[in-house]
């Protein structure tokens, strides 16, 4: 008789000698069977650890771009709120539902988190406004373009400009050269197309001969000042300034009352 060399373990359940496979009719068809339904019960496994596996969640670095967000729409409230000064980092970690680790993971310190609330600022009105400024639309066109991308900006984000005014109205060495770069990368390339503008617009004898000194502040003045205003506006006329009904009312004023001050007939 021919010893038939098997070299499975004992424990092993589906393993076989050559000789009992030939001996044993239907065993291999078994065998078959069984190795599928162990391969099909071993995926499953596999599937169930993954749906268990742990989600990246909001609050953690597994999601850094929804974390940071989360973490300058808070700072934006807070600061629009107390200043720099008053401004909290525990309240801005509560609001956006972050721990302070996380928050200091971002942003080194509360300086360099309003830093980053200035970009954020800044840098979306800037985006908003440059394309309408690099355009090739005639002067007018362009104008009533900008002062409309200018308005929908505030209008969509309310809280910025007490923001920006707290960073203007605050003295001391710090806070310059913070506005000095501010200056440099958004106010300045924003008000130079501006400036172009108004002289195109007024060498075509279409704009009257206006100061880009005085004429860009007023401009600024009665989009902001607005917003900046809605909460003395609601207490003294129990109406609502931020409505959506007054929003409408106030951006048609607004496209009607700067061209009044600008457009020649």
């Amino acid at each position: 008789m021919v010893t038939v060399e098997r070299r499975c373990q004992d424990h092993d359940s589906t393993c076989f000698s050559s000789r009992e496979l030939v001996e044993r009719p239907g065993l291999e068809y078994n065998l078959t069977n069984r190795l599928i339904t162990m391969k099909t019960a071993a995926t499953a496994r596999r599937s169930v650890r993954s749906r268990q596996r742990p989600v990246a969640r909001l609050g953690t670095r597994g999601k850094p771009e929804e974390s940071r967000a989360a973490i300058l729409k808070a700072a934006v409230e807070e600061f629009s709120e107390h200043g720099v000064a008053g401004a909290r980092t525990d309240a801005i970690a509560r609001g956006a539902q972050v721990n302070k680790a996380l928050l200091y993971y971002y942003f080194k310190d509360k300086d360099a988190l309003y830093e980053a609330v200035l970009d954020h600022v800044f840098g979306g009105m800037r985006a908003r406004v440059m394309p309408v400024l690099e355009s090739a639309l005639p002067p007018r066109q362009k104008m009533l373009e900008y002062i409309g991308a200018y308005f929908d900006y505030i209008a969509a984000n309310p809280r910025f400009p007490r923001v920006v005014q707290a960073e203007w109205m605050r003295s001391g060495e710090k806070s310059s050269a913070r506005m000095q770069r501010v200056a440099k990368e958004y106010f300045r390339p924003v008000f130079g197309k501006l400036a172009g503008v108004l002289q195109e617009g007024i060498e075509a004898g279409e704009f009257r001969a206006v100061n880009p000194m005085d004429f860009l502040p007023s401009v600024a003045a009665v989009i902001v000042f607005y917003f900046s205003a809605a909460p003395l506006m609601k207490m003294l006329t129990k109406v609502d300034p931020l409505s959506v009904e007054r929003i409408r009312e106030r951006r048609a004023f607004v496209l009607d009352f700067i061209p009044a001050a600008l457009f020649r007939p």
